[in-house]
């Protein structure tokens, strides 16, 4: 029933239009004040009062507030009362300026431009926001004291913006004060609220501090450190560091205490692999979005006067109008969440009817002029096609579905890493965490054993016999029991399998048997393959899409239950993360082309994404999941 609403809405020509005033929900937080809340978008007070009238008689954490964000403001900014006499130049922030940058280029002090935009004193400059800067302040930066080499602790008062979730205890520890006395400078503030400025006397700080269960330390930097010597000495990038530390962008100072990554902790691992960039924290293109979605709906199959069962019927028998109206879902979804985030966009759907001839049809009478991207169509002879045909105009097409490399489209945006790559990112995987282990080759395929077997030149190799099978004795002879064994398997005939996991299995405990595969291919969900067994060898193989976690993406599994009335499945999944992310990358950035070259990596519900340029032409995502299962039959992202 799912799929015949979804079709009859797409019969009925949905588009999402885009609305002259742009608005989006800002959600309350603990602390803030109507007036931080207008200074934070650049609007006046007044202007945030006309779309919440009941905001007037106050606000309260976790409320919603309409925020209209393409207003016509003028330069003037209503000043605080103590700054009557403040004249301001209104600055929109670009790409890699700081506050540094800005105080130079002004000739006005960092703490006088936080002042102006307290909201700089807990969050990063982000591009494209307007800030105040001003102009009749004394310039020169008052000079900052730096701690002698006989006291390295710096005892002057100094300020701390707290935090959410921050409480006495953890400020206290940071800075290694007691909370009496912490209290005894700021008698002022007996509930702390985020936010709220607290003056700060370091006491006698450790070099370093545990914190945040042990994930991170603080360390407070040392007369005569620089960031060459720090990154040595922590095993951490000058990049990363500065992401955990942006006020290191303002420069390193003697005195600073630094958020840095405790190599002694297993989960800082996760933390440092994982790290993806949040496009929904760099918007600062509200331009209305154009994107066409070529799908193969196959509506031409539809008539007029099919019943609704006749249309269920054809449905169910036509698995390429399934995907379709799965995918079509994730799309509609997407579009929704954008437009939560104040991207307003206009959607137009065009049935491929899943030939090329008809994509030629569509692209010489659709008219294409000031469309962002497009998004199809589903399979690589089509969606070529549709990339060739709009090359000139320099138009991206997103392929979200295809597997197999293209030719040389300039165009052309695969979002999908290809079986090849997918092979490599576990063969590096194997090679880069092999080390005292014995890795045996289990190969049915004759390339394959030997590109598994140029990759990993140590392994043992296990062939099959004359009957194609392996037997129990030549992978008992392969295994040591003296260190872990990483097995990797690579078949397709069932039988292999089956009898190779069922052995291996066996063995898991007393050898230390761990299972991998390069190609996880379809005979491994066959029910004669013990789920069991690869939960016991600890399973590895590479993959586009991460294990679906219900409790991460919970939102949007409700909000799909809620719409459609049974969970997505993988291609709805897909629908929503490839359109996001396409709506999100050209809301941080001019065009797809640019976000693409300026931002890392991004990830949403299952899959993730992050595009090199290929020497042939055209972008390739190079995005890849290593999953493996633990004892309960969970699925875990491993890298």
């Amino acid at each position: 029933m799912k799929k015949i609403a979804v079709l009859f809405l797409f019969l009925q020509m949905f588009a999402v239009q885009a609305f002259a005033q742009q608005y989006k929900y800002h959600i309350v937080k603990q602390g803030e004040t109507t007036s931080q809340i207008a200074r934070q978008y650049n609007i006046s007070e007044e202007t945030l009062f006309k779309y919440n009238p009941d905001a007037r008689r106050g606000i309260k954490p976790q409320g919603k507030l309409v925020v209209p964000i393409n207003v016509r403001q003028d330069q003037t900014v209503r000043q605080d009362p103590g700054d009557a006499n403040v004249q301001f130049e209104m600055h929109r922030v670009k790409r890699q300026e700081t506050l540094f940058s800005l105080s130079q280029q002004y000739n006005v002090s960092i703490e006088d431009i936080k002042r102006f935009n307290k909201h700089l004193y807990s969050e990063e400059l982000r591009r494209g926001e307007k800030i105040r800067i001003p102009k009749n302040i004394a310039a020169a930066e008052k000079p900052s004291t730096v701690p002698s080499a006989s006291n390295p602790l710096d005892l002057s008062v100094k300020e701390h913006v707290v935090l959410p979730q921050e409480g006495w205890f953890g400020i206290s520890r940071k800075y290694n004060v007691t909370q009496e006395d912490l209290k005894r400078l700021n008698p002022e503030i007996t509930d702390l609220q985020p936010g709220m400025v607290l003056k700060i006397r370091n006491g006698d700080v450790k070099k370093v501090v545990d914190v945040d269960g042990n994930l991170f330390k603080y360390y407070q930097v040392q007369p005569q450190e620089n960031l060459f010597r720090l990154t040595e000495r922590f095993g951490i990038s000058k990049d990363s560091l500065i992401a955990l530390n942006p006020a290191l962008a303002d420069g390193l100072k003697a005195g600073m205490v630094l958020k840095i990554p405790n190599l002694e902790s297993t989960a800082v691992e996760a933390y440092t692999e994982s790290a993806t960039v949040n496009l929904e924290r760099r918007i600062t293109n509200f331009d209305s979005k154009n994107l066409v979605v070529m799908l193969p709906f196959n509506k031409n199959k539809i008539v007029a006067t099919d019943s609704s069962s006749n249309v269920a019927e054809r449905i169910k028998n036509d698995k390429v109008m399934q995907v379709s109206l799965d995918f079509y879902s994730g799309v509609l979804m997407a579009v929704d969440s954008a437009k939560a985030m104040g991207i307003s966009s206009k959607i137009t759907f065009l049935d491929t009817e899943g030939n090329s001839g008809k994509v030629n049809v569509l692209l010489n009478t659709h008219n294409f002029d000031g469309v962002d991207a497009v998004i199809g169509p589903l399979v690589q002879s089509t969606v070529e096609t549709a990339a060739r045909g709009l090359e000139r105009r320099n138009i991206p097409v997103v392929s979200p579905l295809t597997t197999k490399e293209a030719g040389s489209i300039s165009n052309f945006l695969q979002t999908v890493p290809t079986d090849e790559m997918l092979t490599d990112a576990m063969l590096s995987y194997i090679s880069e965490n092999s080390a005292g282990k014995n890795v045996v080759i289990i190969a049915d395929n004759y390339e394959k054993r030997r590109k598994l077997s140029a990759a990993l030149p140590s392994a043992k190799v296990v062939s099959p016999g004359e009957s194609g099978s392996i037997s129990q004795g030549a992978m008992a002879a392969a295994l040591d029991n003296t260190r872990p064994n990483w097995v990797i398997m690579e078949s397709n005939k069932i039988g292999l399998l089956s009898n190779a996991t069922s052995f291996l299995n066996s063995k898991a405990d007393s050898h230390k048997v761990t299972l991998f595969t390069t190609d996880r291919n379809k005979s491994f969900d066959s029910d004669i393959i013990s789920n069991s067994h690869l939960a016991k060898l600890n399973f590895h193989y590479p993959s586009v899409e991460r294990a679906f976690d219900p409790e991460k993406n919970r939102d949007f599994i409700k909000k799909y239950e809620e719409k459609y009335g049974v969970t997505p499945n993988r291609f709805a999944v897909r629908g929503f993360d490839v359109t996001y992310d396409v709506l999100l990358r050209l809301a941080s950035a001019e065009d797809l082309y640019a976000s693409i070259n300026e931002e890392g990596t991004t990830q949403y519900v299952e899959n993730k994404f992050d595009y090199d340029h290929r020497p042939g032409g055209g972008y390739m995502n190079k995005a890849i999941y290593i999953l493996a299962y633990d004892r309960d039959l969970n699925l875990k992202v491993v890298q």
